[in-house]
């Protein structure tokens, strides 16, 4: 997982991924964010052919709220958003971010791992 800070730092990492990544949003102060952390941890050594920023919602405040309007996407931490061709295709938040549910968002994406 990469961090990001900034604007300018999103921008620079998403450009090296080729405009596909899984963007993280997570909470340093919310359980069900901590368990969210180790589903995408997990899910993280799987898929290892795009990268996931992650984005601390409270260190991270600017950052957090540029995305959420950038994408015109509610903001939610916990939250995951997949980006395709720089274009948000799937997101979910809270309880749902389950293994399950993230790779068949992969499948319905065509990334799923074969």
């Amino acid at each position: 997982m990469i961090e990001i800070t900034s604007v300018e730092n999103w921008q620079k990492e998403a450009g090296k991924a080729n405009e596909t990544y899984l963007l993280y949003k997570h909470s340093t102060t919310c359980p069900i964010s901590a368990r969210a952390y180790h589903v995408v941890e997990s899910f993280e050594k799987y898929y290892t052919t795009f990268p996931i920023l992650m984005v601390k919602v409270i260190e991270s405040r600017p950052l957090s709220l540029h995305l959420a309007e950038h994408f015109s996407i509610e903001h939610a931490s916990p939250q995951i958003i997949l980006i395709k061709d720089g274009q948000p295709i799937f997101h979910m938040s809270h309880n749902r971010i389950t293994g399950k549910t993230m790779e068949q968002a992969m499948q319905d994406a065509g990334l799923a791992k074969n």
